[in-house]
């Protein structure tokens, strides 16, 4: 059952990409730009990520911390985050548990293969760490999603 509007978000997040346990309570008092995306330095991730980063101060500015998760290993993720230069850090979700509490892992279709693979989708958690708004894979625009959590 995927998490919803509404519902406490898990305390455990997962691993960065520095071996670090990250949890809810490190982000107490902000709100969470909780990010989901299929996979690290693929054309529509880096222009998520890239308008994450260069509206990153707006964000902050607005209460938000961001947090992006895949399923990439955490070496991965610290090469992403070197090449493009990501003030936030990624979760190295590899065995799909988070994604799979979170609701976005799931059966994909592309050029006529079915596979299991990430819904690209952000989950907005408040102060509080509830799920206060939710932004769905066919509503993520990659190239602006910064001004897309920001203007609601």
């Amino acid at each position: 059952m995927a998490l919803q509007i509404g519902d406490k978000a898990p305390e455990i997040l997962g691993t960065d990409q520095n071996g670090n346990e990250v949890k809810l309570s490190d982000f107490a008092g902000k709100k969470l730009a909780l990010y989901f995306y299929p996979k690290d330095n693929t054309s529509g991730c880096t222009a998520e990520a890239c308008s994450l980063r260069d509206g990153y101060d707006a964000l902050q500015a607005a209460g938000y911390e961001v947090l992006g998760v895949s399923k990439d290993s955490a070496k991965s993720h610290q090469g992403f985050i070197a090449k493009q230069q990501l003030p936030f850090n990624l979760i190295a979700d590899t065995d799909t548990a988070l994604q799979q509490q979170f609701g976005v892992w799931a059966e994909k279709k592309m050029c006529g293969r079915t596979y299991m693979g990430t819904l690209r989708t952000t989950f907005i958690i408040d102060e509080n760490g509830t799920i206060e708004r939710i932004i769905g894979p066919k509503e993520v625009k990659t190239k602006d999603h910064a001004n897309q959590i920001l203007n609601k």
